[in-house]
């Protein structure tokens, strides 16, 4: 396994008989590195040591020693090294495996060189109060093998937190612990606490079973040998996964709150499109200040209070309603509604912008895009940004910082916070709010010029006054790879964005 290294201590805990003494050992070889002495507490009949801080490295073992009376239990696990430890949750674009991404053979194949990047994954379990442990584990702690990076479809291990980890592995050259728990078509409510819902006036619907949104089941691509096949169809937006609020805090994210952790990454929404959408610019960033302050109470402290968190914003899906604004209304949510991360609502966090990363030949349904990689590449510049504190490291794509009208001409003037590339310049990707008789319309708004940091559009299509400005606002905003507005490296695409329009003088 990984444990957290310095500055933090890492905590271990576990069940014991009550009264008993629990001795806790970490050993290199012969050479005893520090012991830890505690006893089993009543009435939960645990047990927990913070260990002191450590380097980086290993390998180690960590033995927990019981006695009471004569008694004697030990327990040992070896091959313990120190690292970062990042937990992966959401629904299932972070529940797709290796397997099931592009270049998969190579990727599954690739895992000589990360024997330190350790995997555990959570079993997909529910339940209606707070456990205090997982009741199941479909991997424990382990090294990468091509089998348990790719044991089937939306099982484990995931493909975004494996990459994520390897790609943070090649920078920071230490050890990196993975923990998977995710499960598909699943709400933010049933990943957050009671206390995060009442914060948003969510009511607890744990006994009236939500209405699902009609999105139609993607093709399953099960192998029927699989004894599990039934029950691990094809996740679709709205179609698996349980509904009862909170059930996934309860059972895959509450029993690890004692862990020491550098930060969690997150991959979810699609399935908010349709429930309670405009409640998720509350729901997120409380659930993210839940999660912090849980973990960082569990840990003794020792998971930061503000730890970074970070996340994918909604990729594409091909929709036969293009009017449909379920999917860039949670993408703009998800930024608590300011179009950028961090932000004011959401200290210390990062985010992979996933626009143009659409697949409509998905063997699992355009909604689940298989270009995992430039997802988990994108999201780990943010984490080397936010988390590491790596300085000059250009980890978003361009914003408008000014937005002003060239009234007499009908321009509109953005001028962006970075140098911009200019990938296509088609008619829609940019729309204008056009008011006239208080009735507004959203009309294209082409591009006339562009320089190096600023864009011009066109008004001429308004007849009206121009009141607001948005820009990829559509579920499938461009070709893969091909938005309209780049950073100049074109690695890093323009996040969706949509603003009021100030008449100064008016």
């Amino acid at each position: 396994m990984v444990l957290q290294k310095e500055p933090s201590g890492a905590v271990i805990w576990g069940f014991g008989t009550p009264g008993a003494t629990v001795t806790v050992t970490l050993c290199q070889g012969q050479e005893t590195i520090m012991k830890k002495v505690t006893s089993v507490k009543e009435p939960s009949n645990t047990w927990m040591v913070v260990l002191d801080p450590m380097k980086p490295g290993g390998p180690f073992e960590v033995m927990a020693q019981q006695t009471l009376g004569t008694m004697n239990f030990t327990l040992r696990v070896h091959d313990v090294l120190f690292g970062d430890v990042w937990l992966c949750s959401g629904q299932s674009n972070m529940q797709m495996t290796v397997s099931q991404i592009f270049n998969a053979s190579k990727e599954l194949s690739d895992t000589a060189a990360y024997q330190s990047v350790r995997i555990f994954s959570v079993s997909l379990t529910q339940s209606e109060e707070e456990l205090d442990d997982l009741t199941e584990v479909d991997l424990s702690w382990s090294k990468p093998t091509a089998g348990n990076l790719g044991h089937g479809n939306f099982t484990y291990m995931s493909a975004v937190c494996w990459l994520f980890g390897r790609y943070l592995y090649d920078t920071l050259q230490y050890p990196i612990g993975l923990i998977s728990s995710s499960w598909g078509g699943t709400y933010i409510e049933v990943w957050s606490s009671r206390r995060t819902l009442k914060a948003c006036g969510i009511p607890n619907t744990r006994d009236e079973r939500v209405g699902q949104p009609e999105i139609k089941p993607m093709r399953n691509e099960c192998n029927s040998e699989e004894s599990s096949c039934p029950f691990r169809v094809v996740p679709s937006v709205g179609v698996t996964g349980p509904a009862r609020h909170s059930v996934l805090w309860n059972a895959m994210i509450h029993p690890m709150q004692n862990m020491t952790l550098k930060g969690v990454v997150w991959y979810q929404g699609e399935s908010n499109a349709d429930y309670n959408r405009d409640l998720y610019t509350c729901m997120f960033p409380e659930l993210i200040e839940d999660w912090r302050q849980t973990f960082h109470y569990g840990s003794q402290g020792q998971t930061d209070r503000f730890f970074p968190f970070g996340f994918v914003q909604l990729s594409s899906y091909m929709l036969k309603n293009s009017s449909d604004y379920g999917f860039p209304e949670i993408r703009w949510h998800q930024t608590a509604d300011f179009g950028y991360v961090p932000n004011p609502k959401m200290p210390n966090t990062f985010m992979a912008v996933a626009i143009d990363l659409c697949d409509r030949d998905s063997p699992f349904g355009s909604i689940h895009p298989r270009d995992k990689q430039t997802v988990a590449y994108r999201l780990h510049l943010g984490a080397r940004a936010v988390a590491y504190g790596e300085k000059n490291l250009t980890f978003q794509g361009p914003l408008p910082k000014k937005i002003e009208l060239l009234a007499p001409n009908g321009l509109l003037n953005l001028t962006y916070d970075q140098e911009i590339q200019v990938q296509m310049q088609d008619n829609k990707t940019f729309e204008i709010s056009c008011c006239s008789d208080h009735q507004c319309k959203w009309l294209p708004a082409p591009v006339n010029t562009f320089s190096t940091q600023t864009l011009i559009l066109d008004l001429n299509a308004c007849l009206g006054t121009v009141v607001a400005v948005r820009y990829a606002w559509t579920t499938w905003p461009c070709e893969y790879k091909q938005c309209a507005v780049y950073h100049t490296s074109s690695i890093l695409p323009a996040p969706p964005f949509i603003a009021q329009i100030s008449h100064r003088g008016i």
